[in-house]
């Protein structure tokens, strides 16, 4: 059943546009255009090279500057400033009780909450666990100088769960570096206030940046607020030797409205299923994380690069689990708690030299990561209350922790060719000591280990100056997560210790081009062949199982453009096509207690949460202090669950943004309105997949205005 919302749908040649336009640009006349690494907008370090651009390089990388994207938004939402990138899917769900859904060509698509499937660093630092699981909650937008993107098989040089990465790194302080302030009102009596004061000397750098957003939700019974910091600290020791301190924290508290069923949706889109109220479903979450790198530079070739962190999260989920669930012994309770102590290092060495009187650069690395996790469970009903902590009904020690070693190489062996090549082996083991053992409720404690290695490697030539092609391919895998090891699928105690890690074969052939006015587009066609793909098994009592379920395939292709026109106008186009589907047929569990999986899925079956299509067009004005966009984002439908059994249908959104400086001899004041789905369209704004209660679909919301102003003082 799909809902009746505006459909959207790409025309049929976008899967050729990119071949389209790269067959135009190699018909411009063939002239040497010098194109300087100047060009390329940022630092970008995801392609962990020290002296080669990500355009020299075969892989998909977009750097965003967070000042570009980011000033007249609310700068609390981690989806915001990446609408434009092709291939990321990242969705504000409307529900601060839970992350960002994001999901890159399709892997990661899967999480209820959270992110897995895509490795998310803050400062070079892990925001995702040894397991694959991941949190945006604490990036600091405010802070923040620049996200970076990495798509494709160079992914898997970061280990496990990459089928693609997200990065964002904290601007550094220097002297002469303005204070800010900013402040907007929306929606939902949404308010939002931040400040970030950065500077500091030649020698010391500063980049402190603190936040509040409070919000009563657009829909019932999702009010939130999160409170955050972050900081760092550079210090430049000289003869190439740099120190940079990190640190943040958060404090988040949130209701959870849950999802709704197609019914509920079509009623009343801004309504609370009633078991949310009834159990007051909820969650708060508290972290605290520090961390640092040092560089160290030996000669003029040599640089050792050694970073370590630690820190705390600590989370509270109140569920709506009914109590009938919860009278089976080995049911964990409708509360969870968990207390989570995480940290590790990285330590590598890299050398930039010759062979054979040609480029060449090498990087040598290993790394651990260790989370130590404290997970409880308990009743949420006490006598005829619902809604808070009762007994206890689960008590675990768990630990998981990786120790990988990397290498890689580049090395530009002509004149217009060049080689980039790399290798990871990685080890991944789970430990569970079970502290809750009853007469109904053996020990399940137990351990698993997961080992691997991916190779990756991309030749690029360059035509022209101006101009790159590249061909990579790479193996990359992932392991299940401590949640999807955390039920059995035949219902029976202890760990799903059974599970495989999927295995997948990345291919991708792309285009890059730089025009030296600032113009710029990127295209790829891509493949990722998944073996042993892990999917659910069955949804019983509010919790998922998974299983092992064969082959699956994510292919498409992607398209970038950014043109001036003229001095006062920009176009940014972002266009995908993206088809996942499970390439095996198998078999999954319906119906209230079901363990052995009978009914089928088919083969060609898509991979529910992934839309086939993805447009996003804004179109950018400056005159004198003045400034204005136009922004239009598509995306095609989805199925909810393996089964298909229903569908949020596609839609396009259309918002308006105007903004107005002031300059006066203490500082800066910009003031900015930004209209959010102006023509107020019905929609589906994200999904939780195979939802065992059918309550699918979390509706976006209608017509809003963000007013705001930010206030740069000049010091």
């Amino acid at each position: 059943m799909s809902l009746p919302f505006v459909a959207f749908r790409s025309a049929p040649f976008l899967a050729s546009l990119p071949l389209a336009i790269a067959a135009w640009c190699a018909a411009l006349p063939a002239r040497a255009i010098e194109v300087p690494h100047t060009l390329d907008r940022v630092r970008v370090d995801a392609t962990r090279l020290r002296g080669v651009s990500d355009f020299d390089t075969p892989a998909s990388v977009d750097a965003l500057r967070l000042d570009d994207v980011d000033s007249n938004r609310s700068g609390t939402v981690a989806s915001e400033p990446l609408a434009g990138v092709p291939g990321l899917l990242a969705r504000d769900r409307q529900n601060h009780a839970q992350d960002t859904q994001l999901s890159i060509r399709g892997f990661g698509a899967r999480s209820t909450f959270g992110v897995r499937g895509v490795r998310l660093y803050a400062d070079g630092i892990p925001a995702s666990m040894p397991d694959g699981q991941g949190q945006l909650s604490h990036f600091s937008l405010v802070g923040g100088d620049r996200i970076e993107i990495m798509r494709g098989p160079f992914s898997s040089l970061y280990g496990n769960s990459s089928g693609g990465v997200l990065q964002i790194w904290s601007a550094d302080g220097a002297p002469g570096d303005d204070w800010r302030f900013k402040a907007n009102r929306g929606r939902d009596a949404t308010t939002s206030l931040a400040a970030q004061l950065r500077g500091g000397s030649e020698s010391v750098g500063y980049n402190l940046a603190l936040s509040r957003f409070d919000t009563d939700g657009w829909r019932e019974h999702s009010a939130a607020r999160r409170d955050s910091a972050n900081a760092k600290l550079r210090f430049d020791l000289g003869d190439r030797r740099r120190l940079d301190l990190v640190a943040n924290w958060v404090d988040i508290e949130a209701q959870d409205p849950l999802g709704l069923t197609a019914d509920q949706v079509r009623a009343n889109p801004r309504q609370v299923a009633s078991v949310a109220r009834q159990f007051d479903t909820r969650k708060t979450v508290r972290q605290q994380q520090a961390g640092a790198v040092y560089e160290h530079g030996v000669g003029e070739a040599h640089t050792l690069r050694a970073m370590v962190y630690g820190g705390e999260r600590a989370v509270v989920q109140f569920l709506p689990i009914p109590a009938a669930a919860q009278a089976n012994p080995l049911n964990a309770g409708g509360v969870i708690d968990l207390d989570n102590a995480y940290g590790g290092l990285d330590l590598r060495w890299s050398w930039e030299g010759a062979l054979a009187g040609r480029p060449l650069e090498l990087t040598v690395g290993t790394n651990a990561d260790r989370q130590r996790q404290h997970r409880q469970g308990f009743e949420n009903v006490v006598g005829d209350t619902l809604g808070v902590r009762g007994a206890r009904r689960r008590d675990e020690r768990n630990t998981v922790e990786n120790r990988d070693q990397f290498a890689q190489a580049y090395w530009a062996f002509a004149p217009r060719w060049s080689l980039l090549a790399g290798v990871r082996h990685s080890e991944v083991e789970f430990v569970s000591r079970d502290a809750y053992v009853t007469a109904g409720n053996p020990d399940d404690s137990g351990r698993v280990a997961y080992r691997q290695t991916s190779p990756v490697a991309g030749l690029v030539f360059a035509p022209r100056d101006d101009l790159r092609a590249y061909l990579s391919a790479g193996r990359g895998f992932e392991t299940p997560t401590f949640n999807e090891l955390g039920y059995r699928s035949d219902g029976g105690a202890g760990l799903a210790f059974d599970l495989a890690p999927a295995i997948s074969d990345n291919l991708e052939l792309g285009a890059k081009w730089r025009a030296p006015a600032g113009a710029t587009w990127n295209a790829a066609l891509f493949r990722a062949d998944t073996d042993n793909e892990l999917a659910v098994a069955r949804n019983v009592g509010g919790r998922s199982s998974f299983q092992n379920v064969g082959r699956a395939r994510r292919q498409g292709a992607e398209l970038s453009l950014r043109q001036p026109l003229g001095e006062a106008f920009e176009l940014n186009v972002a266009a995908t096509w993206l088809d996942a589907s499970f390439r095996d047929a198998y078999r999954v569990c319906t119906g209230a207690g079901c363990t052995v999986p009978t009914t089928p899925v088919a083969a060609g079956a898509r991979i529910p949460g992934v839309p086939a299509r993805q447009l996003f067009a804004r179109l950018d004005w400056t005159g004198g202090p003045w400034s204005a966009a136009v922004e239009g984002v598509g995306v095609g439908d989805v199925v909810v669950d393996d089964l298909a059994t229903g569908r949020a249908a596609g839609y396009a959104l259309l918002h308006l943004e105007g903004a107005r400086r002031w300059r006066f001899e203490a500082g800066e004041l910009r003031t900015f309105l930004r209209v959010d789905n102006l023509l107020d369209q019905a929609y589906i704004g994200s999904v939780i997949v195979n939802e065992g209660n059918g309550r699918f679909y979390e509706p976006g919301p209608g017509r809003g205005v963000l007013l705001g102003a930010q206030w740069t003082w000049h010091r």
